[in-house]
């Protein structure tokens, strides 16, 4: 996106005419006045070359001279031509008039209608129809001051620069030949092909090929717009430096900072203070206090309160907000896919959604986004996940497959506010896209056992595959204006869980009254449960499973808990801690409990065995 900087300021390079036109500059300030001549001598008087006629004026004390046609005179080198003169040579002033022509050496060729020439301090004023010619642009003004001793012209009203590609106007100029700087005040417009400048003020320095602008600056092209206050651009090296918040705008991306840098040659681009990226079509935002942009290598780092933020539904306007110490973007032009990388300390925030872990990856190559070092999930405040490495899979921008890997453990929160628990080496859930219900209004039939907690979890990794895909609003299915059923929405939901390896369950079993059975504890090699129409259809146990089924006046506390159980919500990130305004909670210091003896394990009892557990 930075890359953009480089396009905007073609149109910069289209002020080097200023260097092959002119070989001449200005200054900010206005020229200081110049002074009168030391010697006054006969040497420093106006010489006439050639006039078609010649008549001596009665002026007292002065001698004065009318000159006519094809007048040619000569000073300090600089040729003049006019129709009529008058000069006084006591004073040295030459007033010409009609078809006035000025030129210096082989470079400077000025036209006007009257010029009043002041050989005494060599200050050159022209009216009328100016034109001021070099090698390479015209110059076309109403009035125009040319002091030879301090090398400055001066344009004080609208003034109008034309070369070859180029036409840039202003409301004043300076054009000093000495210092090689050009200075452009007051409404500056640089137009040609590629695209339009306008400035409040333009510098250009034809030795060193700096190009400064001060003051509001808008850059026009076919690839969008930028505004700056204040920059600076090199056309020798390629280099542009903007400052005091510049921004670039294009029909897809946005980027603002306090400052933004570009080296055109190397492709590395660096924004720095309170910047702002958003890519338009994507409804995304990334900020942070410093970016940096390696266009040949296609990466991209951001560092300082860095946070992306993505709008992940939009009927309810719910965003999803993800902090890092660093966020990385990896692009890879054959394939054009990109890999977006957070590291260090990655909080997220949903409205229905809370997950933190020290690093995630999203590979859009093959729609993965991946969970690194103690990555835990929350959803709702009743769903918890946790392993030592997540992997979710995303299919048509919904979520097919999640994988927990090591230590995987799950937790959710039943309707009577106890914890059912799921642990595993492995935990793979997979989900399938439905019509079902919409929650958001109630439908008159009751609900069935376990549709909640099963929903919630669904809702849980649906909300993960957020963070780097804008998945589509739920699509409305069937509602009908004024109906008080539930409208039928497309829904991602959960199909199976599949538990692999040290597999144990322990949940709660309740009675169609929603009234508790007893606690089901569960220790098998393999577990699969199956789901139909968000309940609990199947659950087949592989090798040699133990089970015990415990009555509810029998449950004690150590029971309650799967070793490693802990219930962390009070670590669950909140919008303003993702936002870099508070400060997120620590984990807090794991306790241990003493291992429950676990021999005198009872056969799974046949009484109060939920329906549908093979």
């Amino acid at each position: 996106m930075i890359r953009l900087i480089a396009r905007f300021l073609v149109i910069t390079i289209g002020l080097g005419f200023l260097l092959v036109s002119t070989s001449a500059s200005a200054q900010v300030s206005s020229p200081t006045p110049a002074r009168p001549s030391a010697t006054g001598g006969a040497s420093d008087k106006v010489e006439l070359f050639h006039a078609d006629s010649l008549v001596v004026m009665n002026i007292p004390g002065q001698a004065v001279r009318k000159l006519y046609n094809n007048v040619r005179l000569r000073h300090k080198g600089v040729l003049m031509y006019c129709n009529l003169a008058i000069q006084n040579v006591t004073t040295n002033v030459i007033e010409a008039y009609g078809n006035v022509r000025l030129v210096q050496g082989d470079t400077i060729n000025v036209q006007g209608d009257t010029m009043f020439y002041y050989g005494n301090t060599r200050q050159a004023n022209l009216r009328g129809r100016v034109i001021m010619r070099d090698r390479k642009m015209t110059l076309t003004t109403a009035q125009l001051d040319y002091d030879m001793l301090s090398g400055i012209a001066h344009y004080p009203v609208p003034g109008r620069i034309v070369d070859k590609e180029n036409v840039l106007t202003s409301r004043e100029g300076f054009y000093d030949t000495r210092s090689k700087l050009f200075t452009f005040r007051q409404n500056v417009k640089l137009v040609n092909p590629k695209g339009t400048l306008t400035a409040d003020s333009l510098l250009y320095n034809s030795l060193t090929r700096m190009a400064t602008f001060q003051g509001p600056t808008r850059i026009v092209n076919k690839d969008g717009v930028l505004t700056s206050i204040e920059g600076q651009y090199n056309t020798i090296t390629g280099i542009s430096n903007f400052q005091r918040r510049a921004t670039i705008d294009t029909p897809k991306y946005r980027l603002t900072g306090d400052s933004l840098y570009y080296d055109n040659i190397l492709e590395l681009g660096i924004a720095k203070g309170n910047v702002i990226m958003v890519a338009k079509d994507r409804k995304a935002v990334i900020t942070g206090d410093h970016v940096r942009y390696n266009g040949k290598a296609g990466i991209s780092r951001v560092t300082g309160h860095a946070v992306a933020k993505s709008l992940a539904n939009e009927t309810t306007n719910d965003t999803l907000y993800m902090r890092a110490d660093t966020l990385f973007s990896f692009d890879n032009k054959l394939t054009n896919t990109r890999r977006l990388l957070g590291q260090k300390n990655v909080f997220i925030y949903k409205s229905d959604l809370q997950s933190k872990c020290d690093s995630l990856i999203y590979d859009t190559a093959d729609s993965t986004i991946y969970f690194y070092k103690k990555p835990i999930v929350w959803s709702q405040n009743k769903y918890q996940m946790e392993a030592d490495s997540m992997k979710a899979f995303l299919k048509n921008n919904r979520i097919n497959t999640m994988y927990l890997k090591t230590k995987s453990f799950v937790i959710s929160l039943d309707t009577l506010n106890n914890f059912n628990q799921i642990k595993g080496r492995t935990i793979t859930a997979y989900f399938t896209t439905k019509a079902v219900v919409s929650d958001t209004i109630p439908a008159k039939t009751s609900k069935p056992k376990g549709s909640k907690q099963t929903s919630t979890m669904a809702s849980a990794v649906r909300s993960v595959s957020a963070i780097a895909t804008n998945a589509p609003p739920q699509r409305v299915l069937d509602t009908k204006p004024g109906s008080t059923t539930a409208p039928i929405q497309e829904q991602t939901v959960l199909d199976r869980v599949l538990v692999d390896g040290n597999g144990q369950s322990l949940y709660y079993a309740l009675d169609e009254k929603n009234k508790m059975i007893g606690l089901n504890h569960v220790e098998s090699s393999k577990m699969n449960i199956e789901f139909v129409d968000n309940k609990v259809g199947q659950i087949r146990f592989y090798g040699h499973p133990d089970s015990e089924l415990i009555p509810p006046k029998e449950i004690t506390d150590d029971a309650k808990e799967l070793d490693g159980f802990r219930w962390r919500k009070e670590e669950k990130p909140t919008k303003n801690q993702v936002l870099w305004l508070e400060t997120p909670p620590t984990e807090k210091p794991v306790t241990r409990k003493p291992l429950k003896n676990r021999s005198t394990i009872k056969p799974l009892a046949k009484k109060g065995v939920p329906r549908g557990i093979n």
